[in-house]
């Protein structure tokens, strides 16, 4: 196979691998009932003037499935970060003993569940849609090749290496999706 196709196919190759940590990440933040530190990654707090990341300026922990304890550095922040928590549209409401802030995490109910797993569609489906929009870029600059002296046969080996990767890296979503989903209905 012509290295000029080469190129193209391992610029393909890992741009669908972003795309698929993108959607891994964006699954990531639809949370499943049970309680993560990383529900709290979007969580920003005013530390002296500045917007701080609440894992920067605090500990969170997990004790046990359902909830989440955030132990700041500094006990001042304990009411900065309360707010913070809140501002944040998390869905969590904290509660603060003085030393630590403690967050329950609701069990899902059956429809939060079925909007949970809409949710988890709909990204997996943007996934899709990205490594698509691959696809037909790399086709592209596949097709602008013969200009190149490249033989139509290698343009179509190419494409057809293409596809191949789309229908991976499409399962790859897929599978992603799915254990998320089952995820979120085991209760």
């Amino acid at each position: 196979m012509n290295d000029l196709i080469k190129k193209q196919l391992n610029d393909a190759k890992s741009l669908m691998e972003k795309a698929i940590a993108h959607t891994d990440s964006e699954l990531t933040k639809i949370r499943a009932g049970k309680a993560t530190p990383s529900m709290l990654d979007s969580v920003v707090v005013e530390y002296y003037g500045t917007p701080t990341p609440l894992s920067s300026v605090g500990s969170i922990n997990t004790p046990d499935p359902r909830t989440i304890v955030v132990q700041p550095w500094e006990k001042s922040l304990l009411s900065a970060i309360e707010k913070a928590i809140v501002d944040s549209n998390v869905g969590l409401n904290p509660q603060n003993d003085g030393s630590v802030i403690r967050l329950n995490v609701p069990p899902l109910t059956e429809e939060r569940r079925r909007d949970l797993v809409k949710k988890v569609k709909e990204e997996a489906e943007r996934g899709r849609v990205a490594i698509r929009n691959i696809r037909k870029d790399a086709n592209g600059k596949i097709q602008r090749l013969k200009s190149e002296g490249v033989s139509e046969d290698e343009i179509k080996g190419g494409e057809g290496e293409v596809q191949k990767l789309t229908d991976s890296f499409i399962v790859k979503v897929d599978k992603l999706a799915e254990a998320k989903e089952k995820d979120i209905m085991t209760v």
